[in-house]
């Protein structure tokens, strides 16, 4: 059967480094073509993909037939329009997070995807690694009990950085854009509930973008808190406390460049009073972006099911709206 042919709109650091090696890795997949105005920029990508052809206009990359699907990883504030721009030129679109900046453009994206007839989503790259997939089945199954708290954590320095699009408000940066998407998101996808309050939201700002938020919320039967920040010592950890044990995963986000994927599963034996038991399981090795992509490929070709839509990064940006609506209500 014939890959899927993919097309970068823009050669970013992030998809030179980690989304064009994996397309180019990926079975299903071939990585066909980059659009950068800048032909320079260029030459990291050829150094993996020789065959690489390179347009010079994000529009003439949509123009070109020989391209199946496009990856979008261009600044946050960017992402709908090319997102809607690529799927009315008849391409499927994977598209980094977050992908709007409002859970209210999603309609028009959905309504995009519905149109076009094409697959559409943001890459949400982590529910495809075995490790989270080994938690959501853990919990499924009742491995802990009835589930009480979530604990968040994710965090890194970019303080130093002050031309990352990250630390730009007309880019769309933030902290909570950039990894909130993901300690609120893996919350939701693993219970499959959503928040019914946001409690409260305490939230520092530098140069009109978030640098560190602590937040906590109020789902229907548990309560989570979560820390984001660019201003901190790398790290991440997701806990799932429950009445009869804990699943902690302590590189749930990027294993790759943290640690080792590692998850935790800590339950009471003879009823708390022989202590607790501890079954460590790790994942080394795994390119969740690879996985990503062939989920993708996967899922266009035949419709094998995928594990994350527009209407679940719908829900998440849903989260992060009342966060920021909380620290406006806050006088934040």
């Amino acid at each position: 059967m014939e890959p899927i042919r993919w097309g970068i709109l823009g050669a970013s650091g992030f998809a030179r480094r980690d989304m064009a090696p994996a397309i180019n890795a990926a079975q299903g997949a071939e990585l066909v073509a980059l659009a950068t105005s800048l032909s320079k920029k260029a030459d990291g990508f050829r150094a993996f993909c020789p065959s690489l052809q390179v347009h010079d206009s994000y529009e003439a990359l949509l123009a070109d037939p020989d391209i199946d699907a496009v990856y979008v990883p261009l600044p946050n504030h960017l992402h709908v329009e090319w997102s809607l721009k690529a799927l009315e030129a008849g391409k499927h679109v994977l598209c980094e997070k977050p992908m709007a900046m409002a859970a209210g453009e999603y309609e028009a994206l959905i309504a995009a995807r519905e149109a076009s007839g094409r697959f559409a989503t943001e890459a949400y790259m982590i529910v495809h690694h075995p490790q989270w997939q080994r938690a959501k089945a853990l919990y499924e199954e009742g491995a802990i009990g009835r589930l009480i708290h979530v604990e968040g954590l994710f965090g890194y320095d970019n303080a130093d950085e002050p031309g990352n699009v990250r630390n730009k408000p007309e880019t769309g940066g933030g902290g909570i854009p950039d990894i909130g998407v993901y300690t609120y998101g893996c919350t939701r996808w693993l219970t499959g509930e959503e928040p019914v309050e946001i409690t409260h939201a305490d939230v520092d700002f530098e140069n009109g973008v978030d640098v560190l938020a602590r937040v906590s919320a109020r789902f229907p039967s548990f309560s989570a808190h979560w820390v984001n920040s660019m201003r901190m010592h790398p790290c991440q950890e997701m806990t799932f406390v429950g009445s009869e044990g804990i699943i902690k995963l302590t590189a749930p986000f990027n294993p790759a460049r943290f640690a080792t994927a590692r998850l935790e599963l800590q339950r009471n034996v003879h009823g708390g009073a022989g202590g607790a038991a501890v079954i460590e399981e790790r994942f080394p090795g795994v390119d969740h972006y690879v996985l990503q992509v062939e989920a993708f490929a996967a899922h266009v070709r035949d419709g094998t099911p995928y594990p994350w839509h527009l209407e679940d990064a719908r829900g998440t940006q849903a989260v992060i709206d009342a966060v920021f609506a909380k620290v406006g209500t806050a006088g934040g």
